[in-house]
């Protein structure tokens, strides 16, 4: 493995490439990485890097992230099975029907979403910068895409907007429910819970502290 690591280095000097890795990705992957991080922060770095190459250690949608913000660098990415499936839950279809029904409100993406289904947002926001974009907006009426649980979350501390919402999710936050984290209190008396807001609101309900990776 300490081969593959420093020939790794190697290529990555001579080819001028920089490697991206997230959270979510194996620590000896990490290992070999210059930035470590979640979507957001990468995503920004992505923006400002020089090298000629970015490899981003990640799903999908973000290389796609990295390929908008700088068009001038070449993208790889390692796995391209590597993949969000919550990303692929919402339909252009859905947003035109919206659009008709709704035609004031503001079309609010999850960064955990397709770049098409970007292209025909009004705004792109994180889980961390939802709740200000959000706020900020104008609009009075909200369709938030593509999940579900997050969107909900948002809505509860914005009750003076009216929320659509869609329904997409994360199947790993989904699938955790209240009586998983009752058990693991009863387990661990003194330790406190911190959620995702992309977990369900029953959840939620039961966190002592609600954020962002």
């Amino acid at each position: 493995m300490q081969d593959i690591k420093e020939r790794i280095i190697q290529l990555k000097k001579e080819r001028d490439a920089v490697i991206l890795a997230h959270y979510y990705v194996p620590g000896d992957v990490q290992d070999v990485a210059d930035y470590i991080g979640d979507s957001y922060y990468l995503s920004k770095i992505a923006a400002k890097a020089e090298e000629k190459i970015i490899v981003f250690c990640g799903v999908y949608f973000m290389g796609e992230s990295a390929k908008i913000l700088n068009p001038s660098k070449t993208v790889l990415m390692p796995d391209l099975e590597a993949d969000c499936p919550m990303a692929h839950m919402a339909a252009i279809r859905d947003i035109e029907k919206v659009r008709k029904d709704h035609p004031d409100a503001a079309v609010v993406c999850y960064i955990n979403s397709t770049a098409e289904i970007k292209a025909h947002s009004d705004v792109c926001v994180t889980s961390s910068n939802a709740l200000q974009v959000i706020r900020a907006l104008p609009n009075a009426t909200i369709y938030f895409i593509p999940d579900n649980n997050l969107g909900r979350y948002i809505a509860g501390l914005v009750p003076e907007k009216h929320f659509i919402f869609n329904e997409g999710f994360c199947h790993v936050h989904t699938d955790i429910g209240p009586q998983d984290i009752k058990n693991k209190k009863q387990e661990h008396l003194l330790a406190k819970v911190a959620a995702h807001p992309e977990c369900r609101s029953e959840v939620l309900e039961l966190a002592d502290y609600i954020g962002s990776t």
